[in-house]
């Protein structure tokens, strides 16, 4: 029985697979998708840190946080939903953490993080 359940979710998985680039939480992210009003279909952006990651398989997600009007927005994405366009990190953050999620109580200067930088070793002789 499991062993089916792992087919079926190794094909929805190749089926749905999109270009998403490697993302850690602390990073700062560009999610586009689509939302569906009744009859009407528009496309959606929100852009916000990455507080949290969770690899399962099919349900595989991330959580997002945003600041609009002074209000505190999580949302949570599925990976391979049909709704999610695609995703690009804009800036990758340093953080010490997996799961940012006391960065929902804080606001201004204090919700700040900083800014990962990769160095390239010269090591040519």
């Amino acid at each position: 029985m499991t062993n089916l359940l792992e087919k079926f979710n190794k094909q929805q998985m190749q089926a749905l697979a999109k270009e998403i680039p490697e993302f850690r939480p602390g990073d700062d992210l560009k999610i586009t998708f689509k939302v569906v009003d009744g009859t009407n279909e528009r496309i959606q952006i929100f852009e916000g840190v990455c507080i949290s990651k969770r690899n399962r398989g099919l349900s595989s997600s991330f959580m997002v946080r945003k600041v609009s009007h002074g209000e505190s927005i999580v949302s949570q994405f599925f990976v391979y939903s049909p709704a999610l366009v695609s995703v690009q990190v804009t800036r990758k953050g340093k953080v010490r953490r997996a799961k940012l999620y006391y960065l929902c109580k804080l606001f201004g200067k204090a919700a700040r993080i900083k800014e990962r930088t990769t160095y390239k070793s010269n090591k040519s002789k």
